[in-house]
């Protein structure tokens, strides 16, 4: 069982996240995360949904996908080169003598303070899943006063 990155490209209507979200619960998949937008195409979203499972039923996800009437392209982003990125902003309780230590980690991880209040820092951090992971684990120990994940988006590299 792997982590599989999938890009499904569907029609800009109400209810289609709930008919794709509902299409994994009824087959018993988990979304682990999944970031929906505008694409290139006007009337045209993106989603970008990562699972767990093997190639076997992320092939029974795509062929289900294609069953429902908005979904136009579904791509297996996880067997191509990719970026794949993800926005965090973590609020951490900062007191002023704490505050060169946390801006080390903070630089350490080319992220960004993008509010400064008089007992805490807002943290903006932008990567892959696994340094989003290795920040927050970094920044627990000065208390982790509030957090919020975009989830991953992704896309393929190159000419694709």
């Amino acid at each position: 069982m792997t982590k599989q990155t999938i890009s499904i490209l569907v029609n800009d209507q109400p209810g289609v996240l709930q008919r794709v979200a509902g299409l994994f619960g009824r087959r018993g998949f988990n979304i682990e995360s999944i970031t929906v937008g505008q694409s290139e195409e006007t009337g045209l979203s993106r989603m970008v949904i990562v699972t767990i499972g093997d190639e076997h039923t992320l092939e029974q996800i795509e062929k289900q996908l294609y069953k429902l009437i908005d979904v136009i392209k579904v791509v297996d982003l996880s067997i191509k080169p990719m970026v794949a990125r993800e926005l965090a902003l973590i609020k951490v309780k900062a007191e002023p003598p704490q505050r060169p230590e946390i801006m080390g980690v903070v630089e350490t991880f080319r992220a960004s303070v993008i509010d400064i209040g008089s007992m805490s820092l807002l943290v903006q951090a932008v990567g892959d899943t696994q340094k989003i992971d290795a920040m927050i684990e970094l920044l627990k120990p000065y208390g982790i006063k509030e957090l919020s994940r975009t989830g991953v988006t992704a896309m393929m590299r190159g000419n694709g």
